[in-house]
């Protein structure tokens, strides 16, 4: 039974973090169109450019849907080929979904970060920055995003698969309904 709080207390955890993160992000959208409204209207407007603002923009893009991944997972928000799934009840919904997390979404994740940390690395050691004159010296800092992004999904599908777990558990413990009290409406 300890093991099942710990459990459901590291998922609330993670699905609070990755809350967290994704309201974060939310407002990064709004710090990017803000941005790219101030580079094109300098640009166009005033015959003005600075490679630091257009790469800024690019950055804000990268950190805005790195690590929102987490949460779009989260919320369920995440693009699925959806054939039979919308018409699925409750229990086999959580049965799809733990199966995706555990044999697809996961495996990706430790492939994505196994063959980024080599190329993360490099650019670390050498501190790289942009190859532009004026740009943001900082580009290794947004290649870790190829580390974090996955990590913070692994996270999540861990979380999500702990849940589906559950979900399914108490539907199997739960009584089925009797044909008088299913649902009419299909």
């Amino acid at each position: 039974m300890k093991q099942r709080e710990f459990l459901d207390r590291a998922a609330a955890r993670i699905d609070r973090a990755n809350e967290l993160i994704g309201r974060f992000t939310l407002w990064l959208a709004f710090a990017m169109a803000g941005l790219t409204f101030l580079v094109a209207s300098l640009r166009y407007g005033l015959n003005l450019g600075w490679v630091f603002l257009q790469e800024g923009a690019v950055y804000i893009h990268a950190v805005f849907f790195m690590l929102a991944m987490g949460y779009a997972l989260l919320r369920d928000a995440h693009v699925r080929v959806d054939v039979f799934y919308h018409e699925f009840d409750a229990a086999r919904r959580a049965k799809v979904n733990l199966i995706g997390h555990l044999t697809l979404l996961i495996p990706v994740c430790i492939a994505l970060v196994y063959f980024s940390a080599p190329y993360v690395w490099k650019s670390w050691t050498r501190l790289e920055g942009s190859q532009e004159s004026g740009g943001i010296p900082a580009l290794f800092v947004l290649k870790s995003l190829l580390l974090v992004m996955p990590l913070l999904l692994v996270l999540q599908a861990l979380s999500s698969a702990w849940t589906n777990f559950r979900l399914l558990e108490a539907s199997r413990r739960a009584p089925a309904p009797r044909p008088d009290q299913q649902d009419q409406s299909r």
